[in-house]
């Protein structure tokens, strides 16, 4: 493990959002001199006496100067969040009390912290392995119950748990391989080919398992890109404004109204659907339209779904059955939609019927409900067990591919006549990039890639 980038210092920073209206406001501090360094400023009680995880009422004063009233909570290392002591002081959430205390704690001797430097020391003191650090920036980030739940398992250790499982077989058999070499002259074998074999195949196949997963765990994540799409005037903007129950885009009659992307996002039981609202696809002499044009193309193209809009009053069946064959040449999932069935005739409707739509009327707000219960049978995830082990990280699922491109050697290995020092040398490479994953392999330029997307206080 890298340990370049432990610090002795003792860091402070605001742990609650800066900015929010809010009564309440967090400072932490975390390090050898947090709890001597708030009792400099503290007037209560003897914050060096206290035991730890208790809370203490007092006053913050710069000399004689009263800057707040305060709660000070006490977290004497290593029995804390970074397995330093920490100290957090509960203050009102003024701009000015929050400046104050922290250029106070800063004259008498703590640093302002780095972006992630709480939960780094956790990972570097042994508090939390990267992939549960990582979680807690998801945590952070997540905005629904099914990116809640992901998040709150990794961070529990689930995904940890069964790496950690994985690389104890692995190591067991790495090292009998290991002392086949120093006995190279007898030719003996200590680990058992057969065996060896299996253990290899059955944990191909789990990180096999957690490669699939990341379609779904990015999905939940991160939510799922949905266009809509269809030519212009067919009711697109209406549609998203249906949706999130909110005038979020124009809608006029006038044709190429919306030449540009809109995109916002609602949660439908649990699930995060972020909707992009396109411009019409129709051949134009406009520039401008022209251009919006192909960022829909664009944009359907990189879409997990796609919901596309007709309407019965412009188009016949043959014209949306021209459209269908151009979407279905993406090889992304659909729902064909049909709006303005409030205006379709009992023949039309019929005739339209062989499409096998969903019948919608966006500006009278018919059908919306059913939509969305096809949008979750679409993505396949309303039924997705979240405790199951899942992969959401990219650097995770690249490091599990680099794993199984090393097993699939140690196969091939088995297979043929690959002496001990390849078989040794293939096992080592799938457990360094096991490693990478929970951390027991890093570097300096990982962790601060890592760690500088967190929020400052976190």
């Amino acid at each position: 493990m890298s340990t370049g980038l432990i610090s002795s210092d003792t860091i402070v920073a605001l742990a609650t959002s800066p900015g929010v209206n809010g009564a309440i406001a967090v400072i932490r501090l975390s390090g050898a001199e947090a709890i001597h360094i708030t009792n400099r400023v503290f007037k209560g009680k003897n914050l060096l006496e206290q035991p730890s995880h208790t809370i203490h009422f007092g006053t913050i004063r710069d000399g004689d100067d009263i800057i707040d009233e305060v709660l000070v909570s006490l977290f004497v290392g290593p029995n804390s969040y970074t397995k330093e002591h920490v100290v957090e002081i509960s203050t009102h959430n003024s701009a000015y009390i929050i400046e104050r205390v922290i250029h106070l704690l800063m004259k008498q001797g703590a640093r302002a912290a780095k972006p992630g430097e709480f939960t780094l020391r956790a990972f570097l003191n042994g508090g939390l392995d990267l992939s549960q650090a990582e979680a807690v920036a998801d945590l952070i980030a997540s905005n629904s119950a099914a990116s809640h739940q992901v998040a709150m398992q990794q961070m529990r250790g689930g995904f940890s748990n069964q790496l950690k499982k994985l690389r104890e077989d692995l190591v067991h058999f790495a090292s009998l391989i290991e002392l086949e070499l120093d006995f190279s002259e007898e030719d003996v074998e200590f680990a058992n080919r057969d065996q060896l074999r299996s253990l290899i195949t059955n944990i191909y196949q789990v990180i096999r398992k957690l490669i699939a997963s990341f379609e779904q765990g990015n999905v939940l994540k991160n939510g799922v890109p949905v266009v809509i799409a269809g030519k212009p005037n067919v009711g697109k903007s209406t549609l998203l404004n249906a949706l999130l129950n909110e005038e979020r885009a124009i809608v006029s009659e006038i044709a190429g109204t919306t030449r540009d992307t809109i995109e916002d996002e609602i949660n439908i039981h649990g699930i995060t659907f972020r909707f992009i609202d396109t411009a019409g696809i129709r051949e134009t002499a406009d520039i401008i339209e022209a251009k919006g044009v192909e960022r829909t193309r664009e944009k359907m193209r990189q879409a997990r779904l796609i919901v596309y809009l007709f309407d019965p009053t412009q188009d016949s069946v043959e014209d949306v059955q021209t459209q269908i064959a151009e979407v279905q040449h993406l090889n992304i999932p659909f729902v064909t939609i049909v709006n303005k069935s409030d205006l379709i005739t009992a023949e039309q409707r019929l005739a339209f019927d062989v499409l096998k739509p969903l019948y919608i009327s966006a500006k009278q707000q018919e059908g919306i409900d059913d939509l969305k219960d096809e949008l979750l049978n679409q993505v396949n995830l309303a039924n997705v067990n979240h405790d199951d082990v899942m992969v959401t990280n990219i650097r995770h699922v690249e490091a599990l591919q680099h794993t199984q491109e090393a097993l699939e050697k140690v196969l091939y290995g088995l297979d043929n006549p690959v002496t001990s020092d390849f078989l040794a040398m293939d096992i080592r490479q799938s457990l360094h990039h096991l490693g990478e994953i929970t951390g027991t392999v890093t570097t300096d330029d990982l962790l601060e890639n890592i760690f500088s997307k967190f929020c400052i206080g976190k």
